[in-house]
């Protein structure tokens, strides 16, 4: 009896040890696995596509508790490329980022919920030009699995929409309505560590 009594406690520990095990991942920037890419209409006759250069980053995924996954991301606005240098000098002015005041933005997951099919739902707390506000990213699972290397990678990619007055970014009224809002693409691979 007491064999039997101290084999389950022990499977018991173990399946709470190894579902309670979140894979933790550092994202890809290095082999340019990962992108943080903005659109945004250009007075609203074309479209603005850019993107950051510079940003790390680490999430952690459990396939058998998805609910406690977490993301943490921090973008150097400086290195924002539109393809244009002197577009990209006054991106980085106060009229944008003032990315002299303001060197870094930040998103730190607080929730995600998986909706099936491969999609869910991330929000979290984005910190951009000084202001840090709620967002939610809608995300869809790319992939997960071994490398050629010997590793273990997994994917996700994410949309989400945000008003440029809600970010304090006192250029926003001069670009009319229809730049009002900026869309935010994220694809990041993350290599298990």
């Amino acid at each position: 009896m007491k064999l039997k009594l101290l084999l389950g406690t022990a499977l018991l520990v173990l399946g709470i040890s190894t579902s309670a095990m979140a894979e933790d991942y550092v994202i890809d920037k290095k082999g340019q696995h990962a992108v943080i890419q903005f659109k945004i209409a250009h007075l609203g006759y074309s479209w603005l596509i850019g993107r950051f250069n510079d940003f790390d980053g680490t999430f952690s995924y459990d396939e058998q508790n998805p609910s406690a996954a977490k993301i943490n991301v921090t973008i150097n606005t400086a290195s924002v490329d539109s393809n244009h240098a002197a577009r990209d000098k006054h991106l980085r002015s106060p009229d944008f980022f003032n990315v002299d005041m303001y060197p870094t933005s930040t998103f730190v997951s607080k929730s995600f919920k998986e909706l099936g099919d491969g999609k869910a739902e991330l929000t979290g707390t984005f910190t951009l030009n000084g202001v840090t506000r709620d967002i939610t990213i809608d995300v869809n699972h790319v992939g997960a699995g071994p490398d050629p290397w010997g590793g273990y990678r997994r994917g996700f990619e994410g949309t989400t929409t945000l008003a440029l007055a809600d970010w304090n970014i006192p250029f926003a009224p001069k670009l009319g309505p229809a730049s009002a809002e900026v869309e935010l693409y994220f694809s990041f691979e993350g290599v298990k560590q």
